[in-house]
């Protein structure tokens, strides 16, 4: 399989019909999803059937059975933090070919220790959130993956290609 423009990262999600329309915006674009235990469904092949996923043969979807088994695997280069902790805009961010998302859980995001992480790793700039009113508290995982996703893209698309 080709390189994808963008790895999304689903770190433990808890909802399968997110899971699903991330699937989707995954299948759509060419990106590559990493879905990493535990989560809170099945994914087999049973369980996408009854959950209507007949496209789910045009993901690219590679399960992780832990955070840190992610981590030996994938060895990411660049990734990008979207968090509702961050202060800095995605559309902020330079996005480059291969990028790794990472989104957490849609109840309580990604632990302390991985905000730590990504800013050791790779600065505070790599903490990224999409701005909003503040009390309406988060927006559904799905959308904030096919924002990131789609800002991405049109960044990719306006870079000169080298070649």
């Amino acid at each position: 399989m080709s390189d994808p423009p963008f790895n999304i990262v689903l770190l433990n999600p808890e909802i399968p019909q997110n899971t699903g329309n991330i699937g989707r915006t995954a299948a759509a674009t060419g990106c590559r999803l990493h879905v990493v235990h535990p989560i809170s469904f099945e994914m087999d092949a049973k369980a996408r059937r009854r959950a209507g996923l007949d496209y789910w043969h045009l993901v690219d979807c590679r399960e992780h059975e832990s955070w840190s088994a992610f981590l030996q695997s994938e060895q990411p280069d660049r990734l990008w933090l979207y968090t509702t902790k961050a202060a800095r805009p995605h559309w902020e961010a330079d996005f480059q070919p291969g990028d790794y998302l990472l989104f957490g859980k849609e109840t309580t995001g990604v632990s302390d220790e991985i905000h730590d992480w990504v800013s050791a790793t790779w600065s505070d700039a790599h903490r990224l959130t999409l701005p909003m009113n503040p009390a309406a508290r988060s927006l559904n995982v799905a959308t904030v993956v096919c924002t990131a996703v789609y800002e991405g893209l049109r960044q990719l698309a306006a870079k000169p290609s080298s070649g």
